[in-house]
């Protein structure tokens, strides 16, 4: 079995196919009895099934270019460098490396006293320039960092500036036609996770799988005839005017994309669709890949993490799922592969949390190295050109954007 396993990965690393003998050789190995761990390596959980490939399978339905194409005729459009550079920046602080306990020779970026101490947003997702292109740059020069926050039932983008020491924050909504005439609404899923890839940005939806964004779909009310920045309370259209919570800039949903075989509930079952709990990219792969997994707790079965070639997901129809496994630990918040190298994320409530370091071979992952790291640590993304791992401390007032370096990343 060990033979067969070691042929389906060679083939997948060369070129990518093999995943029908994948599933074949998942179906025999689910069909033997577990195995001891083998010394040195994380320990096996007892009675994890191989994971099936076609769980992990995702469909693009929702299609939002009719409301879309309306809402054009209706707001003016924002680049991001734009978003970056216009008045009403929020300012970045100080002094929040110490309370999180983000680990020493980190660089470290905090929110302003407000955000910092806040219990009603929570941040969540983190990705950046590096992860949307090759050259870490956008067409102006703008390098940002991306920050998802949730607020029962609401999501904001929180765009970065380390040049400038600034940020701005973007609402996320659901664009739609109501009675003839494009609006829009909240969305209401956690955004544990988020990933920039080219044009478009993904966001984790726990149940369903992935919500589709395009960063060319940034709309600034406050230079919008039809806009308004006031009513904290109102969003979409009230009357004549289209409002976004008091946020200057709203960005729309464009698509989603959801498992083909149904959605999930609210707890782990080691087996059928993925709880989407976070996601990244992995740039250094020949197939640039899309990762995502599953926060588990540890009475739970394990969760897993599951990769997508991003070609997959730049059209219609079916992504399919290339490579899975269960995950090396439980509470896993984030994760992130470089280079063959894996991080993950694992949250301890209000214990500091830990980095978990490991790679994977033909035999499944090598030993584990933890590490003690900031309060509640949350998603991974790496940033090339820094050869540093970012993540999010989420808790009020122990909240800190922070990266530490990582050599494989780059």
């Amino acid at each position: 079995m060990i033979i067969l396993q070691r042929t389906v990965t060679g083939l997948r690393r060369r070129d990518g196919v093999a995943v029908a003998l994948a599933v074949l050789v998942a179906s025999v190995v689910h069909a033997l009895p577990a195995q001891a761990s083998a010394p040195g390596r994380a320990p096996a959980q007892a009675a994890v099934a191989a994971p099936n490939l076609r769980d992990f399978d995702l469909r693009r339905v929702s299609d939002r270019s009719g409301p879309l194409r309306a809402l054009s005729g209706k707001l003016e459009r924002s680049s991001v460098d734009a978003l970056l550079t216009a008045s009403g920046q929020r300012r970045l602080g100080h002094g929040c490396g110490k309370p999180a306990a983000v680990p020493a020779r980190s660089l470290v970026h905090c929110f302003d006293r407000a955000d910092s101490a806040t219990g009603k947003w929570v941040p969540q997702g983190v990705t950046s320039v590096s992860d949307a292109t090759a050259g870490e740059r956008l067409p102006g020069g703008g390098r940002p960092l991306l920050v998802s926050w949730h607020d029962s039932g609401r999501v904001r983008l929180t765009f970065v500036n380390p040049h400038r020491r600034t940020y701005r924050h973007v609402l996320l909504v659901y664009p739609t036609m109501k009675r003839g005439r494009p609006t829009y609404g909240d969305i209401g899923v956690h955004a544990g996770g988020i990933a920039w890839y080219g044009s478009k940005l993904y966001v984790a939806d726990t149940r369903h799988g992935v919500r589709e964004f395009d960063i060319r779909q940034i709309y600034d009310l406050g230079k919008s005839k039809a806009g308004s920045t006031g009513h904290a309370g109102r969003v979409g259209l009230h009357g004549k005017k289209y409002y976004g919570h008091g946020h200057r800039y709203v960005m729309a949903q464009t698509g989603s994309w959801h498992f083909t075989r149904g959605s999930t509930s609210g707890k782990c079952h080691g087996s059928g669709p993925l709880r989407m709990s976070w996601i990244a990219v992995d740039r250094t792969t020949w197939r640039h890949a899309l990762i995502a997994g599953e926060y588990c707790k540890p009475k739970a079965p394990r969760g897993r993490v599951v990769t997508w070639p991003l070609w997959a997901l730049s059209g219609g129809g079916v992504a399919q799922a290339d490579w899975a496994a269960a995950l090396p630990g439980d509470r896993i918040q984030g994760g992130v592969r470089t280079n063959g190298r894996w991080w993950f994320t694992q949250g301890r409530g209000q214990k500091r949390g830990r980095l978990l370091m490991t790679s994977r071979d033909w035999d499944g992952w090598s030993r584990v190295t933890r590490r003690t790291i900031s309060h509640g640590p949350e998603d991974l993304s790496c940033y090339r050109g820094q050869h540093r791992i970012w993540t999010i401390a989420e808790h009020a007032r122990k909240r800190a954007l922070w990266g530490f370096r990582a050599d494989s990343c780059g």
